[in-house]
């Protein structure tokens, strides 16, 4: 039996063959980053539950504190220390069952249709995250921090609302080139990242923050100009969109969960063939996994990152193409709110896995959906909800501290072996 190759150092793998293009810039930082981004992903999914328990915990305190029965007890908390903690209770507690029913289920509800809409609030929330938390994640585990889905978003949405109120088309072929349109914008607009980053160099970070920029203030010149503006109003708001190129509603009039959700289910799907069983998705994780190795390997890595962008910004585009077609029905500025922004988190506590990131979507979902109840029946700031999010960030992004507070080994650390008693010992 012949003996096993050892692996070659670093320096003993050949230079890459001469591409025609321009070689890609992989400095000390971007190897740093690649490898957070790699920890992130390989976090167990102990270390992500634990660290949505350990936001809700945190931001409990903080619904304490503002809480002002609250605040009235700990004047005399050494008195009656009992009032204090009842009160913390009751505020925290109140604050997550008004969440919980205005997100998933309201008992209270006179009928069972008012009682279910909350969850199908947060399906409909959930679905700009969800299509836009996939593209995100494919960028992630090819060695991509694409940022860009803000803009990504605004441009499918641009590319859908005008496809949907400028042509006259029956109803099951508008909406396929509404949709189309939405899919081709974004994954132009995240190309350019791309193309600047295999030909360039240019680190994504920065190019895709600057297409942000430059989308927001291109969608606000567009709803100023005549073919995108509502004839009669001076506000900077599209016509609306004909029924013809609508997501169809999935549960009639009284919901606005659409069709845009089914979308979203067939995207999880297909990333979960692409990454997982196509030739294409073994490609990008081998370049995500290291780009020295797969360009020795003979993957052509420029390409590979091109192709990546092209297709997470579809993905986003299509997040454009659900509030656009289907939640609000008309183009405005704000047609993308934070989603872009929130899809990165959606993608992180994911770990950038189709199924993660479709659970993820749905959690966030229900956080937007339910923080309005919460504020509206307890009192408590809607912000509380942007503090748990910000918090989730900053535990999925930091696996070492999770693990830290709840004294959780470290991946492949081994636990100590316990000498075994000798004979003699065992004997005595």
């Amino acid at each position: 039996m012949s003996p096993t190759t050892p692996p070659l150092p670093d320096a003993a793998v050949p230079p890459p063959a001469d591409t025609g293009t321009a070689p890609l810039a992989t400095g000390p930082d971007e190897n740093r980053g690649q490898g957070i981004l790699r920890e992130i992903m390989s976090s167990s999914w102990v270390v992500t539950t634990l660290a949505i328990v350990l936001a809700l915990v945190i931001s409990g305190v903080l619904i304490a504190a503002a809480d002002q029965e609250v605040q009235d007890a700990a004047v005399y908390f050494f008195a009656r220390p009992a009032d204090f903690f009842s009160a913390a209770w009751d505020a925290v507690s109140s604050a997550y069952v008004a969440l919980f029913q205005g997100a998933v289920f309201d008992p209270t509800a006179a009928t069972f249709a008012k009682a279910i809409k909350p969850l199908t609030e947060t399906l409909t929330v959930s679905t700009p995250l969800i299509l836009a938390g996939l593209g995100l994640g494919i960028g992630f585990r090819a060695g991509l921090f694409n940022i860009g889905a803000q803009g990504q978003i605004i441009l499918g949405a641009v590319f859908a609302g005008y496809i949907g109120f400028t042509f006259d088309l029956p109803f099951p072929l508008h909406l396929l080139l509404a949709v189309i349109g939405a899919a081709i914008g974004g994954g132009m607009w995240a190309g350019i990242a791309g193309v600047l980053k295999a030909r360039t160099g240019a680190h994504e970070v920065i190019v895709t923050i600057m297409l942000n920029s430059i989308a927001v203030y291109l969608i606000a010149y567009l709803l100023t100009t005549t073919p995108f503006q509502n004839p009669g109003s001076s506000n900077p708001i599209s016509p609306p969109i004909p029924e013809s190129a609508q997501y169809p509603l999935l549960l009639g009039d009284q919901f606005r969960l659409h069709a845009g959700f089914i979308v979203a289910i067939l995207a999880a799907v297909f990333v979960w063939w692409l990454m997982g069983r196509s030739t294409i998705g073994f490609k990008w994780r081998a370049v995500g996994s290291n780009p020295h190795a797969a360009r020795t390997a003979g993957i052509s890595v420029n390409s590979a990152y091109i192709w990546v962008m092209v297709t997470a910004g579809a993905l986003a585009g299509l997040a454009g193409s659900a509030q656009v077609l289907g939640t609000d029905k008309v183009l405005t500025a704000d047609v993308a709110a934070s989603f872009g922004f929130d899809a990165i988190t959606v993608a992180l506590l994911g770990r950038s896995k189709p199924l993660g990131t479709f659970m993820a979507g749905i959690l966030f979902g229900a956080l937007r959906a339910g923080g309005f109840a919460m504020q509206a029946r307890t009192g408590t700031p809607i912000d509380i909800v942007l503090v748990v999010q910000s918090l989730v960030v900053l535990f999925i992004a930091a696996p070492p501290l999770v693990r830290a507070v709840f004294r959780l080994p470290a991946p492949g650390a081994r636990r100590p072996r316990t000498p075994r008693s000798s004979t003699k010992e065992v004997a005595a």
